[in-house]
């Protein structure tokens, strides 16, 4: 016998109207196109995933260098700024906007999450927060970023750290949760 649910109804979920930003079909033929001409393109095709991108709506700055496996969830809500890099297996969750900067570096296994579920809902409503990387962050290799975060230029967030808050302009940050352990000194060395 099925059961009531209590804590979360799924079957009572829903995404409103005009959520995703494009219709359906054009949803469809992103991710139909992000597994085929994306994914299978050869690692050096950066500027065919930028157009790609582009052609979907991304707002993608020059010299960008996205690698075939990053995922994107909703390209026209994406931004990236000039020369910056987003490796491999990253994963933009774009249910809303996702803001990168000019020379960020986004590393291999980096998730970008602009969205979580409202628990106290028995409906399980989304809870979408608009995510902002400023210019010259380094996310190292599996950092999860919570939605509404802001990165601060020029931060740095070690390996497989988890961001729940916002981190300042040139702070080094790192843990479960990330936790500021240094400051990062201007380099103008060649």
């Amino acid at each position: 016998m099925p059961k009531t649910p209590k804590y979360q109804d799924l079957t009572k979920f829903r995404v409103s109207r005009g959520f995703r930003g494009r219709n359906g079909m054009v949803v469809q033929l992103w991710w139909l196109c992000q597994a085929t001409l994306f994914a299978l393109s050869p690692q050096p095709f950066y500027g065919w995933r930028a157009a790609l991108l582009r052609l979907f709506g991304a707002q993608v700055g020059q010299n960008v260098k996205i690698r075939q496996s990053a995922r994107f969830t909703y390209p026209w809500k994406v931004k990236i700024g000039d020369h910056s890099w987003i490796g491999d297996r990253a994963e933009l969750y774009s249910l809303v906007e996702i803001e990168i900067g000019a020379h960020c570096c986004i590393s291999q296994d980096c998730y970008i999450s602009t969205s979580g579920h409202d628990y106290r809902k028995l409906s399980f409503d989304y809870t979408p927060a608009k995510v902002v990387i400023d210019d010259e962050v380094w996310l190292a290799s599996g950092v999860f970023v919570f939605p509404g975060c802001q990165i601060g230029q020029g931060a740095v967030v070690g390996a497989r750290s988890l961001v729940t808050r916002d981190v300042d302009e040139a702070t080094i940050v790192a843990g479960t949760p990330a936790r500021p352990i240094g400051k990062r000194e201007l380099n103008n060395a060649e």
